[in-house]
C-alpha cells in the first residue's frame, strides 16, 4: 500500500531529524576530518616522491657500476696492445694498436666524465631527498596529533552517532528512491543541511522568506508536496503559534 503525502512527509520530517542530529555531531570535529584525509594525501605524495628518487639514486648507482667496469675492460685491452706492441713486425702495426690504446684511454676519460656527472646527480637528488623527508617526518607528527585530536572528540560521541546512523538507515529504508534522492539533493545544497522545514511565524525555517496564507493553508492539507518556491526545501507543516498569555491588572 503506498503511503499518503501526509506519511511521506512524517517519514521525511523524522530522517531530517536524525540527520540534523548527526549533523551536530560532525560539526563538532570541526575540519579535523578534512585535516586528517588531507594529511595522509600528502604523505602519500611524499613517499612517492621519495621512492622516484630512491630510485633514479638506484638508476644512478647501477650507471656508474656499469662505467666502472668499462674502465676495467679499457685497462684490460690497455695492458694487452701494451704486451702486442712488443712482438710488431712494423710501424704500421705499431701505430695501429696505439691508435687502440688512445682510443680505450678515451672511453676511461669519458667513462670519468660519466661517473662524476652521476655522483653530481646523486648528491642534487639526495639533498632533495633529504628535505622531502624531513617534511615528510613533520606531516607524520601532524597526522598522529590531528588523528588523536579526532579519535578522542570521536569517541566522545561513538555510540550516539552509531545509534542514529542504525535509525537513520531504517528511515530511509521506508522512503521511496526518488523522493529520497531529492531529499538528499536538498541537504547537499544547502549550508545548513535542511532538505525538510515547517513554516514558522508566517516563513520558510529555511530561507525565511514569508509563505503566503493560502500556501500555509495548502501545505496543512497535506494533499501534496510543497517546496519553497525561494530556497527549494520541502515544507513539513506550519508551525502552530503559542498562545499569548497576559495578565490583568488589579
Amino acid at each position: 500500500m503506498e503511503n499518503t503525502i501526509a506519511q511521506k512527509l512524517e517519514a521525511l520530517m523524522e530522517l531530517q531529524e536524525i540527520d540534523s542530529k548527526l549533523d551536530t555531531i560532525l560539526k563538532i570535529r570541526g575540519d579535523l576530518p578534512e585535516e586528517v584525509s588531507d594529511l595522509e594525501d600528502e604523505i602519500v605524495g611524499f613517499e612517492t616522491r621519495i621512492s622516484k628518487f630512491n630510485s633514479e639514486i638506484a638508476t644512478l648507482n647501477a650507471t656508474i657500476d656499469s662505467f666502472k667496469n668499462s674502465q676495467k675492460d679499457s685497462e684490460k685491452l690497455i695492458a694487452r696492445y701494451k704486451d702486442q706492441q712488443m712482438n710488431v713486425r712494423n710501424n704500421r702495426e705499431f701505430d695501429a694498436i696505439t691508435k687502440e690504446i688512445e682510443l680505450q684511454e678515451l672511453e676511461m676519460q669519458l667513462a670519468d666524465k660519466r661517473i662524476s656527472e652521476a655522483r653530481a646527480r646523486i648528491r642534487l637528488i639526495e639533498d632533495d631527498l633529504n628535505n622531502t623527508q624531513s617534511v615528510l617526518n613533520e606531516r607524520k607528527e601532524d597526522l598522529k596529533t590531528k588523528k588523536q585530536e579526532l579519535d578522542v572528540i570521536t569517541s566522545e560521541n561513538q555510540e550516539e552517532e552509531k545509534a542514529l546512523r542504525t535509525e537513520r538507515d531504517k528511515k530511509a529504508a521506508k522512503i521511496e528512491e526518488r523522493l529520497l534522492k531529492s531529499y538528499q539533493k536538498i541537504r547537499n545544497n544547502s549550508l545548513n543541511g535542511l532538505a525538510v522545514v515547517s513554516v514558522s511565524r508566517g516563513a520558510c525555517g529555511g530561507c525565511f522568506n514569508v509563505v503566503p496564507p493560502q500556501r500555509q493553508a495548502d501545505i496543512r492539507e497535506h494533499k501534496k508536496l510543497i517546496v519553497c518556491e525561494h530556497c527549494g526545501r520541502i515544507f513539513g507543516g506550519v508551525d502552530v503559534p503559542e498562545p499569548v498569555i497576559t495578565t490583568g491588572r488589579r
